[in-house]
């Protein structure tokens, strides 16, 4: 009998190669079906998106998103540099998420579209930061338990989640969404706030603590909107087609006009219309439009049946 010592060097056997086998025969049968066997394509990154994520908020805020230290007369360097370095690396995740939608290994093509992608994609920096400056006030504005509007951008959860969401917005809005979802994801991962890069919002957005807020992908929401923790702008139901497969794209998810408060835990679904300057409760169930400056403190009760995962 081989002793205790001997059989714990020699390691228990775990059918390693067994799985391995398993694991090669179901990943290969995944591959066959979507036509991807012989090389499936690179996916773009999370963490370089993530890391690039980081370089563009601190190419925009500088003086507080960006290094340490910067002597006022080198802001512009950093700011060139770090840009360029951050558009480089885009560029290359814009290529693969080209490459990985064709099927293709390689191509001139989509080292060309890229360049252009990350071009306009520059171009429209300057609208964000502007679209932020708004945002990260409406966010002092309308907390008083801010001090200034440097804590606000330093330390909200919703100002973060914003940042990122204007960002993958613009990328979504460009033709590489794969890579403008990994971006809400990041932010969804760091903040628990989950905003769909397809949603439409205006200026002076405040998402007030934010856990939970969940925001979907045909979503428009006005000028000057403030949203609490737990808020849900989603989906009532999910058409399917005459194959039993879901309908994708249609518009599905609220509209709410400039103006409008909505409190925490409140869910709203469906595509109906939260008028202007409205103002909606705490935990409201709301699944009809409702007209402007309405004021929601409690939703009727009402027994809806919900399919297929619709809510969300």
């Amino acid at each position: 009998m081989k002793s205790f010592e001997t059989r714990l060097s020699a390691g228990p056997n775990w059918g390693i190669d067994a799985i391995v086998a398993e694991l090669r025969h179901l990943r290969e049968r995944s591959l066959e079906a979507r036509q991807r066997l012989d090389r499936p394509p690179k996916l773009p990154s999370r963490k370089v998106l993530s890391e690039i994520v980081g370089g563009l908020s601190a190419a925009l805020f500088p003086n507080r998103l960006g290094a340490v230290e910067i002597a006022r007369e080198g802001i512009d360097h950093y700011v060139g540099h770090t840009l360029d370095s951050s558009l480089r690396s885009l560029r290359e995740q814009v290529s693969c998420e080209l490459l990985f939608v064709s099927g293709q290994e390689s191509g001139e093509d989509a080292q060309e579209r890229a360049v252009a992608i990350v071009r306009e994609f520059a171009a429209r920096l300057p609208r964000i930061r502007e679209l932020l400056d708004t945002d990260v006030r409406a966010a002092f504005e309308g907390d008083p338990a801010a001090r200034s509007v440097d804590e606000v951008l330093a330390c909200y959860p919703g100002v973060t989640a914003v940042i990122h969401h204007r960002l993958a917005h613009e990328l979504y809005r460009l033709g590489v969404p794969l890579i403008a979802r990994i971006v809400s994801d990041v932010a969804h991962s760091a903040t628990g706030i989950d905003i769909h890069p397809g949603a439409q919002i205006g200026g002076s957005f405040f998402i007030d603590h934010g856990t939970g807020v969940v925001i979907g992908e045909t979503a428009i929401i006005g000028e000057r909107v403030r949203l609490y923790q737990a808020v849900t702008l989603g989906a009532k139901r999910f058409p399917v087609d005459e194959n039993g497969a879901l309908i994708k794209g249609n518009a599905r998810h609220p509209i709410v006009e400039d103006e409008v408060v909505i409190y925490a835990g409140a869910t709203i679904l469906g595509r109906i219309t939260i008028g202007r300057g409205s103002v909606i409760g705490g935990n409201v169930w709301l699944t009809r439009s409702v007209p402007p400056k309405s004021n929601i403190s409690q939703a009727q009760v009402r027994n809806e049946t919900f399919d297929a995962g619709a809510g969300i």
